[in-house]
This record gives C-alpha cells, sequence and structure tokens, in this order.
C-alpha cells in the first residue's frame, strides 16, 4: 500500500471539499474522541462518505470499487473467520495463486489488516475500498448464506 506522503486533511483542503475551520474543529474532536478523521467528517456531514473513499483510494493508491452485483465463491469466503468479516469487516472477494483480495471501508484498520493479512496464509493481501453501504449488503448476504447452510453443518 503506496501512502501519499500528505495527510488526509490536506488532500480533502487542496480538493475543495472542506475548508480550514472544518478541518480545524474535526481535528480537535478526533484529538477527544480518538476517532479516525475521516469517519468525523462523514459523520459531521462535512463531506459524503464516497468523497472520503475517493480520497482514501488516491492517497494510498487502494481502488475504490463497487461490490453491488459480484458473483461470490462461498467457499472461498467459507476458509476466512466469521470475525475477520462481521467485526472486522473484512470480506474476502476472490484468491489467485499469490494473492488473496479483501475489501475493507477503512483502510487506516491497523486491527483489522492485521488480521485479514494473518488468515490469508501466507499470501500477499490486496485490499479494496467499498462504501459502507456496500460492505453492509456483502455482510447481508454472507449471514443469509451461513443461515441457509448450518442445517449442512450437522450432518
Amino acid at each position: 500500500m503506496l501512502r501519499s506522503q500528505k495527510k488526509l486533511g490536506e488532500i480533502l483542503l487542496e480538493r475543495g471539499l472542506i475548508r480550514q475551520d472544518e478541518l480545524d474543529a474535526a481535528l480537535a474532536q478526533q484529538r477527544r474522541t480518538k476517532e479516525f478523521l475521516g469517519k468525523i467528517l462523514v459523520k459531521t456531514g462535512m463531506i459524503k462518505e464516497r468523497e472520503l473513499l475517493e480520497t482514501l483510494s488516491a492517497q494510498f493508491n487502494i481502488p475504490f470499487i463497487s461490490v453491488k452485483d459480484r458473483y461470490i465463491n462461498w467457499e472461498f469466503v467459507k476458509t476466512f473467520s466469521a470475525s475477520l468479516i462481521v467485526d472486522y469487516g473484512c470480506f474476502p472477494l476472490e484468491r489467485d495463486d499469490w494473492s488473496v483480495t479483501i475489501a475493507i471501508t477503512n483502510p487506516l484498520d491497523a486491527w483489522a489488516l492485521a488480521e485479514a493479512e494473518k488468515q490469508a496464509g501466507g499470501l500477499r493481501l490486496k485490499i479494496v475500498l467499498v462504501s459502507s453501504e456496500e460492505m453492509a449488503g456483502l455482510l447481508q448476504r454472507y449471514q443469509q448464506y451461513m443461515r441457509g447452510n448450518i442445517p449442512g453443518m450437522f450432518k
């Protein structure tokens, strides 16, 4: 993950998405709450989630994609823990001989990325960004799939 030398706030200012006084207020709130800056900016309505994800995509050189109608290989997904998927919000999308692609909503969540890397079994981790709405859709599909397959697990 190649990171831009610029901080998120600087990039948002350059893009004209926020003003300096808004950044200062969000940074003050971040110091108090320890929340991610981007989350604060979205929660307070200073920027839209899509603007945040597009900026993070550029900052970290991570693709921002849509997974809305994507085919899910459930046998592959089941090789990862429910905790990684549900608790950490890391959804495994695909695998090739050298890497595993994981969808996330926050590329700064070091705990989630460390857990995903551990469960990737030595394969290189490829990260893609998805919106919270699309992640919620993936999680809903996952829960429906798991509920539908619970009876078969006890045969």
